[in-house]
């Protein structure tokens, strides 16, 4: 069996803002790595175009961009119309939080939440730091407290995640900056993102720098934190454009207020944007193609395209995301699923559908998913993933498991080889993992079953592995899971 459940860290005084003291805490608690899924949601004004992806706030500025001619021929000019002028119709008029909460629920979900804010500067949550809020604006209802308050009833943990780091206009005086990448909005002279109106700078993030980062970065984040104590705070990319004082007197302040109310908290990065004994490893779209010592988390989303609503947005089939859930898990990894909502605030039944059959599947089979830890090795099979993060995302997406791949879970004495396919019941079906050389000892098979069948199986182990004798039963279109008690 795997040893990769972590002692709990001693963290008997407060936090202070320095990086010795807040990696006392034990940034990977047991609750965390019993979930292994959750779903989150990139669902805000950049949803009322419904073109392009949720960069649209960004790429209606350039001439060269598909969404400039696309915002032109559809709203007028950057002049007659900026991005400041989709918030009041972005009304979210049949957002229920309950029903939303009761689909994550019956998804499997273990938490859940929103993208707090995303690059845009608009925030999901009923704000006094930005007039630029649902509360007062758009909505004009607390949308993320009323999902707290609908996902915590029903048992699941609130994750918020936080893009805002892209926010700050970092180009001002330079003009001649014809991408501004690190800033989500252009600063082009006479565009809304470099007026000087005292509410839009709010939105388009042209404040000096330090008022910026104590107000805004930081505020939101001890805003979001007091009205909600989520329990997982989430970070985009550009966090490391963030100074270091500030990253640390957020994860202070984050684990104080968690040992407050005798929680524990996850903080997620990505990029190496903090110190992984502080935080969790996200990978975008991306997984590890190997066993991870530590608990990871990858960010990907139900649709092959955009992050957020578009028109005619493709949604993957219900058995490649579940597959890649199995295989995260099996990696000691934990999946954050995002799914895109439309503006005004109802779910497609495509993407409804898929949720509803991985919730299926692990209605029945969770038990190999949920609050279980890796075992010595991942699995076996043909099917490889490339070694890289998100620049090999494009990779990732073409990969099609097949029923010759095989990953493997473990609780108690219980090891679960879940197959990812449908295997040819007509064959035999061989684990090698289970041969006399693999774990480097000789397992004493108790019992082999197969989860969801009502007849028992024929099976031997020898040199080659553990083999499952034809005539075995194939219980899911999806993925078999085989019990094997030791």
């Amino acid at each position: 069996m795997c040893g990769c459940n972590s002692a709990r860290k001693d963290d008997p005084a407060a936090y202070t803002e320095d990086w010795v003291s807040l990696a006392n805490y034990n940034e990977q608690p047991a609750w965390f790595q019993d979930a292994k899924f959750g779903i989150y949601f990139h669902w805000g004004v950049y949803s009322v175009p419904a073109f392009g992806d949720e960069w649209y706030p960004r790429h209606m500025h350039f001439e060269n961009r598909k969404e400039y001619q696309h915002h032109i021929n559809t709203y007028g000019t950057l002049a007659e119309f900026g991005y400041h002028d989709f918030v009041p119709m972005f009304k979210a008029e049949h957002f229920n939080a309950k029903e939303w909460a009761n689909l994550f629920e019956k998804a499997g979900a273990r938490f859940a939440g929103p993208v707090a804010e995303h690059h845009d500067g608009f925030s999901m949550w009923t704000s006094d730091v930005t007039p630029w809020n649902v509360g007062d604006k758009g909505p004009r209802r607390d949308i993320t407290g009323e999902l707290k308050e609908a996902i915590t009833a029903r048992g699941m943990r609130l994750i918020t995640t936080f893009h805002h780091a892209r926010n700050l206009q970092r180009y001002a005086g330079m003009a001649d900056e014809k991408d501004f990448w690190n800033s989500h909005y252009p600063l082009f002279e006479g565009s809304a993102p470099a007026s000087d109106d005292s509410e839009l700078k709010y939105l388009y993030g042209n404040l000096p720098e330090e008022q910026w980062l104590e107000e805004v970065w930081f505020g939101k984040l001890k805003e979001v934190i007091d009205k909600y104590q989520p329990d997982i705070i989430w970070f985009d990319s550009w966090l490391d454009l963030i100074p270091d004082e500030y990253r640390k007197k957020f994860c202070a302040y984050y684990l104080n207020e968690a040992k407050k109310l005798d929680k524990e908290v996850v903080i997620v990065r990505k990029q190496d944007d903090l110190p992984l004994d502080v935080s969790v490893d996200d990978l975008e779209k991306s997984r590890k193609n190997r066993m991870g010592e530590k608990v990871w988390m990858t960010d990907e989303t139900l649709s092959t395209g955009s992050w957020c609503y578009t028109e005619n947005l493709q949604i993957k089939p219900a058995a490649d995301v579940m597959h890649v859930l199995i295989d995260i898990v099996s990696k000691n990894g934990v999946l954050l699923l995002n799914i895109s909502p439309k503006a005004d605030g109802t779910i497609p039944q495509d993407q409804q559908d898929v949720l509803l059959k991985m919730g299926r599947w692990l209605d029945q089979y969770g038990e190999a998913i949920y609050k279980t830890r890796p075992w010595y090795t991942y699995g076996e099979g043909p099917t490889v993933e490339p070694e890289g993060g998100f620049e090999k995302h494009q990779e990732f997406l073409k990969i099609k498991y097949t029923a010759g791949d095989v990953r493997y879970t473990t609780k108690d004495n219980v090891v679960y080889a879940i197959v990812l396919g449908v295997p040819d019941p007509s064959k035999p079906l061989l684990m090698k993992a289970f041969s006399p050389g693999g774990p480097g000892k000789e397992i004493d098979i108790k019992k082999v079953t197969m989860l969801g069948a009502d007849r028992p199986i024929d099976w031997k182990l020898d040199e080659n592995g553990l083999s499952l004798k034809p005539g075995y039963p194939v219980t899911d279109d999806m993925a078999q899971v085989i019990k094997i008690e030791i």
